[in-house]
């Protein structure tokens, strides 16, 4: 199976590379590899493959991640997963 994409286009994961102090955390918490280091920063690598739950900017210790966690697909698992209604984002 390869990468997983969830719809096209419409991630609200957004990266401000001048506030990056390069320190990696936002690698080590997205469970979908969306995000790399270059040269001491973080880039975005594949940003359709996030699924916006929003763990790269609340561990981003230079506030330079953001994203609306709780949109798209993120939400659905989590409900999911606490057995709560709406676990489908279909």
């Amino acid at each position: 199976m390869g990468q997983l994409v969830y719809i096209k286009d419409v991630v609200t994961l957004k990266l401000d590379r001048e506030k990056c102090t390069g320190c990696g955390m936002c690698l080590l918490v997205c469970p979908h590899t969306v995000l790399s280091l270059t040269n001491g920063s973080a880039e975005i690598e594949n940003r359709d493959a996030c699924m916006e739950c929003g763990a790269c900017a609340q561990n981003c210790p230079a506030d330079a991640v953001t994203v609306n966690a709780g949109v798209g697909c993120a939400t659905a698992v989590i409900n999911a997963a606490l057995g709560r209604e709406g676990g489908s984002c279909c």
